[in-house]
């Protein structure tokens, strides 16, 4: 089937296809932020978007401290540019502590016992100290402070919202956290008009086009403060119409020539190509969603992209110096098998490892 122009310019605008970045803190940049509670997944989301990044370049951009993983949009995990943490959080964490205080009842976690939490935290983490999470959590229980029952790991997302803590880099495979002001002690703090604007130039410059209800579902915002930051940002964006309804993004779409239009692509799990938006229904047949989200779980599966269109999803085996990589495709796919080698040998060459078996 011959591709829409609105799938065509995202591709483009989200780097699928070309004018891809050298280092990894320039796709976050643009990209303004990528979902993250899958680091595996997440880490290749930002690797595909490079030229030739593998694994060991996005960690050491984690490492430098020129990417940070924390939770400043609807509550969920993602990488961000370092210097942006502060105000992204900001934006939408008000919003999201007011949503959480039923849950807090529910887990019996009142104001004193998440400020004492904190103070815990602070005290263990201040001097450049780091801690994994196994260890947070032993903190708090030695303090008295059960943290079973999703008890723990809503205290560590009450101090990540207030922007006490966010995510360092992996240690031996396992998450550690930091204090934001001194892990980023340059952070921007930014008026909220401004805030709504920038996220708005970053959201339409790399997912556009997209519409109004994307980008307040992305940024985890009512939709009078999606309008206030569309409109904050003024002549930047440009609408146009698709199919009848009104689209939004910043200027020209990233460059792409006509022989891209049926690229091939391993994405990852929880991609902003899909979940960026509301409506994935230009991408994603009805009929095969249940596929991507088993279940309707929130969880997703990595996905095969051919000509703009999930076409399957996709599985990797790891063994000690090799990966293993298997399709599982709707239907039968009508791509050369060069074309599917060479996307997996992409991927192999990301993890540092040899390509065993497609």
């Amino acid at each position: 089937m011959p591709i829409s122009p609105l799938v065509l310019h995202r591709l483009a605008n989200q780097r699928l296809l070309d004018a891809r970045f050298q280092r990894p803190e320039q796709v976050v940049r643009w990209m303004g932020a990528l979902q993250a509670q899958d680091y595996a997944q997440a880490v290749w989301a930002i690797g595909l978007r490079t030229g030739s990044a593998t694994l060991a370049e996005v960690e050491q951009a984690i490492a430098a401290k020129k990417i940070v993983r924390t939770w400043p949009m609807r509550g969920t995990i993602h990488f961000v540019p370092a210097e942006d943490a502060k105000w992204m959080l900001q934006l939408g964490a008000p919003r999201m502590l007011a949503r959480a205080r039923g849950r807090q009842a529910q887990l019996d976690l009142d104001q004193a016992v998440l400020e004492r939490s904190c103070r815990l935290f602070y005290d263990a983490l201040h001097g450049g100290r780091r801690l994994t999470r196994a260890e947070m959590l032993a903190l708090l229980e030695h303090a008295g402070i059960p943290a079973q029952k999703q008890r723990g790991y809503h205290i560590l997302w009450y101090a990540a919202q207030t922007g006490l803590i966010c995510m360092g880099p992996m240690q031996a495979k396992q998450q550690t956290f930091v204090l934001l002001e001194e892990w980023v002690p340059q952070v921007k703090e930014l008026p909220r008009e401004e805030a709504l604007a920038k996220l708005a130039v970053r959201y339409f410059s790399s997912h556009g086009p997209a519409a109004l209800p994307d980008f307040a579902w992305w940024g985890g915002l009512t939709l009078t403060d999606a309008r206030a930051g569309m409109a904050a940002a003024g002549p930047d964006l440009v609408s146009q119409s698709i199919a009848g309804e009104e689209y939004w993004q910043v200027g020209e779409s990233a460059p792409f020539r006509a022989d891209q239009t049926q690229a091939f692509s391993l994405l990852p799990g929880f991609d902003e190509y899909l979940i960026g938006y509301t409506d994935r229904g230009a991408v994603l047949p009805g009929e095969y969603a249940a596929r991507i989200i088993p279940g309707g779980n929130g969880i997703f599966q990595p996905m095969i992209v051919s000509g703009g269109q999930v076409v399957g999803t996709w599985k990797r085996k790891m063994k000690k110096n090799t990966v293993e990589v298997n399709l599982i495709p709707f239907t039968p796919l009508s791509v050369p098998q060069e074309t599917i080698h060479a996307a997996a040998q992409r991927y192999s060459r990301f993890l540092g490892l040899q390509l065993s078996l497609v």
